[in-house]
């Protein structure tokens, strides 16, 4: 796979309004490894291997178990290994990313909202549109994951 566009270079300042929205979530109340796993698995669902690489390593440096990254896919039959909070983001984040399918009906927000406060829910919903966002660049401009270039360098 090589990349179509380095859009870094072509549009810097895009991608670096992007990364304010990124630095907006690291200073939200939202544990940092809940976002990572929340973009992990909005990753798997677009099929994003840029995304995929980067969230497992970051999850993995903050010591999140490998039997909870190998189940994320199938989270609900693991469930077990998830916490609520973690279970709610996980289920919310797939809603919203299929949005196109779901509609995101009320009974999943509600849901949500028995989980997390106001604030929480829309910094989530920030995340996931973010990834899915970062998702979409990576995929359409075939960005390689890290893993990729440094076999093939």
């Amino acid at each position: 796979m090589s990349m179509r566009i380095d859009y870094n270079k072509v549009a810097p300042a895009g991608i670096k309004a992007l990364g304010g929205v990124y630095g907006y979530l690291t200073q939200c109340a939202l544990p940092a490894a809940l976002i990572e796993l929340v973009y992990l698995r909005i990753s798997q669902i677009n099929g994003c291997a840029y995304c995929l690489d980067m969230h497992t390593h970051s999850l993995q440096k903050m010591g999140v178990a490998t039997e909870k990254l190998a189940l994320l896919q199938a989270w609900r039959e693991a469930e077990v290994l998830f916490d609520a909070e973690e279970r709610a983001a996980l289920a919310w984040a797939e809603t919203v990313t299929r949005v196109a399918e779901t509609a995101v009906p009320d009974a999943d927000y509600q849901a949500a909202r028995a989980v997390f406060n106001e604030k929480q829910l829309v910094d989530l919903t920030i995340a996931i549109g973010l990834m899915n966002t970062y998702n979409r660049i990576a995929i359409g401009f075939r960005n390689p994951p890290q893993a990729v270039r440094e076999h093939t360098s």
